[in-house]
């Protein structure tokens, strides 16, 4: 009987112990469970230098002083562009400037234009331009407007014509988005008003008469951030 008393304390002391371990185990904390670091997309940061190129569409009209009415131009236009941004907060500031090959035409339709038709062409234009956007993380709305040059050319038969390049003034906006890396692409729409050129004897008409371009340029750009 005694051997089976000091056998059943034995046993005790060792369910004992054993259910006092597992309770210190039970009280810690299990280990942290190893978790990365949240990554966070930086801001679009719009300063800097650009260039690129751009291509798009104009229409718009000519008029000779001398006709009744005005007549519609219109063509292609490709070139390239160079800028630069600075940016606080939001808001973007930055100066532009491009040059494009033009290929904007129009003729009159009205015989006696010099004993012919009045045409009027322009072969080149090329903007400076100051530029306000505000900065959606990578869109930039923007407005600009500054000034124009471009050449106006004038043709009929038996008449020399003039070909006079001309500075005036444009104003539009555009949308400018960051593709990838140092890559953004742009849509814009500029007003552009070449004024008046001189074209009286060249043209077949008596002196003081004028001819004038406007145009509305549609297009599109790729520029690479410096």
């Amino acid at each position: 009987m005694k051997n089976i008393l000091l056998a059943s304390a034995g046993l005790f002391a060792l369910v004992g112990s054993i259910a006092a371990a597992q309770a210190a185990d039970l009280s810690r904390p299990p280990p942290p469970m190893v978790t990365k670091a949240p990554y966070y997309v930086p801001v679009y940061n719009w300063t800097g230098l650009y260039a690129g190129i751009n291509g798009g569409y104009g229409f718009g009209n000519s008029n000779w002083s001398a006709l009744p009415s005005n007549f519609n131009t219109s063509g292609g236009l490709v070139g390239g562009q160079i800028g630069y941004n600075w940016q606080f907060g939001q808001f973007v500031y930055g100066l532009e400037a491009d040059i494009d090959w033009t290929d904007i035409r129009g003729t009159s339709g009205i015989l006696g234009c010099g004993l012919g038709m009045c045409r009027t062409k322009n072969d080149f234009l090329s903007t400076e331009r100051g530029r306000l956007g505000y900065a959606i993380d990578r869109w930039m709305p923007y407005v600009t407007g500054g000034l124009a040059v471009g050449d106006i050319r004038t043709s009929s038969p038996f008449f020399t014509g003039i070909d006079q390049d001309k500075a005036g003034w444009t104003i539009g906006a555009g949308v400018e988005f960051a593709i990838v890396a140092n890559w953004t692409a742009k849509v814009e729409y500029l007003y552009v008003d070449l004024g008046n050129a001189n074209c009286s004897f060249a043209c077949g008409f008596p002196a003081g008469n004028t001819v004038s371009l406007t145009s509305n340029i549609v297009r599109g750009g790729i520029n690479y951030r410096f």
